[in-house]
């Protein structure tokens, strides 16, 4: 590769060497960029977040029989159709988009489920969905937003795409998500890449430590759930995490079951409630509104202050945990954007809370967590995610055997319940025919364009 001729009349060349270096450059640069892009983003989207939440809060507290048995209904089936019908690529949690994108990275179908038109969909639609009051995350959907910032960064470097990229942009949303740098190494190798290699390592923990740099520095180091002190007896070990374990492993289990009869690819009802999106949005809100008009709004949202309140030592009414299952499966089986991490996280917590009572009243908060932990293994499968995300986001060290003992017991529970892995088994839903040719998805760019028909099931 010759370059201009210098003034002095000689010409140089570009070694290979040296070509290589310049490519790593450039995708260096690119993913330092993405990566405060993704921090900073993950900011505005969770204080929107709160914000948006809030606002349903008070309208919910002044108007509790219109906003939930009215307002809920309304804003399901509006989000439903917006999706439907402009961006069903931004349906359900995100992290199905990104695992299939990142198996096929140069294709059409990839970049248009991590496009930034559908990022910005996604945001506001998981807004609308939180102002409805239906049970839903932004970690989820983080997961999607960090992953198309991190493809619309290397394009514009002009650096060649592969499944690094999409790995590392969801790995960098995870960690500004929680503030859990560590758990979006762990996500990244346990959910979202199929063959880690060396070079995704660095690329994932380079892009995971600077949007976690960018979030701490605006945000500041926080703890997601507040600071859990004290630990466990060794006796109550041995009891506590195989109760937790099996129930917690189990319910999860039961979740991922029931969203994949509802919306996976091969579901039973999956042809049925995608056949009627707007009939299955309406009856799903319904469900979610009058479950959270008779719990005073406990079931509505993230579920992360009544989680937080557990966490603490607080007390609930035992049919929280139940009632927050049936919301979040409702809400999920509706296909309206939002993600289930928190609010599987709120679900376990309520099945923490049913085991308290057999043990001391200090150790409630870590009965809860070990719930948590369980619930959470249960429904995404991945141990060591759930491990590190709960001691992250509490701050308990102390919990991290009696976490990873009821995560592997939770594990096999949920294991016998539903076999398949959640996310991978959705993401099939997003991955083109296999006897499609290449030139049929080709139509349409990742900004916009005329989108592809909305897909028969619109899964979460």
């Amino acid at each position: 590769m010759k370059m201009p001729v210098k003034p002095s009349g000689k010409s140089f060349v570009l070694k290979p060497g040296e070509f290589v270096n310049a490519m790593d450059w450039g995708r260096r640069s690119a993913t330092l960029i993405g990566a405060i892009a993704v921090g900073l983003f993950a900011i505005f989207f969770a204080r929107g977040a709160d914000w948006i939440f809030e606002v349903f809060v008070r309208l919910s507290t002044a108007h509790p029989a219109v906003v939930h048995l009215v307002v809920t209904p309304l804003m399901f089936v509006v989000i439903g159709w917006l999706t439907w019908r402009f961006a069903p690529q931004s349906t359900g949690s995100g992290i199905p988009q990104v695992i299939a994108a990142s198996h096929a990275p140069h294709s059409p179908n990839s970049h248009r489920l991590v496009s930034i038109k559908v990022a910005i969909a996604k945001a506001f639609l998981t807004f609308g969905g939180l102002f409805g009051g239906a049970s839903v995350g932004r970690e989820g959907p983080t997961v999607q937003l960090a992953a198309a910032i991190m493809l619309r960064v290397h394009k514009l470097f002009n650096v060649r795409i592969t499944p690094g990229i999409y790995i590392a942009g969801g790995a960098a949303g995870v960690a500004a998500a929680f503030n859990t740098p560590l758990a979006g190494i762990a996500f990244a190798i346990e959910e979202l890449a199929v063959a880690y290699e060396q070079r995704v390592a660095v690329l994932v923990m380079g892009a995971v430590m600077i949007a976690g740099i960018t979030s701490q520095g605006i945000a500041g180091t926080y703890l997601y759930f507040g600071q859990i002190d004290g630990g466990l007896p060794v006796a109550t070990i041995l009891i506590a995490c195989p109760l937790a374990g099996l129930l917690g492993g189990a319910m999860g289990g039961l979740f991922s079951r029931g969203l994949l009869t509802l919306r996976g690819p091969n579901g039973r009802y999956a042809k049925l409630l995608g056949r009627n999106p707007m009939v299955t949005a309406l009856v799903c809100g319904v469900i979610v509104g009058v479950l959270g008009f008779l719990t005073a709004g406990a079931t509505s949202g993230t579920g992360y202050a009544p989680t937080k309140h557990l966490l603490e030592g607080g007390s609930a009414d035992y049919w929280f945990g139940p009632a927050k299952f049936i919301t979040t499966l409702a809400t999920s089986a509706s296909a309206i954007p939002g993600g289930i991490f928190a609010p599987s996280l709120a679900v376990g917590a309520g099945f923490g809370e049913l085991l308290t009572p057999l043990f001391p009243s200090h150790q409630a908060g870590l009965i809860v967590l070990l719930g948590m932990g369980a619930n959470f293994m249960g429904v995404v499968g991945t141990p060591l995610t759930a491990v590190i995300i709960l001691s992250e986001a509490t701050g308990s060290s102390s919990a991290i055997l009696p976490l990873f003992a009821t995560a592997l017991i939770g594990d096999w529970a949920g294991g016998l319940v539903c076999r398949d892995r959640l996310y991978h088994a959705l993401s099939h839903s997003f991955e083109p025919p296999e006897d499609q040719p290449a030139s049929e998805e080709a139509g349409d760019n990742d900004e916009g364009g005329t989108p592809p028909p909305p897909p028969a099931v619109t899964p979460q």
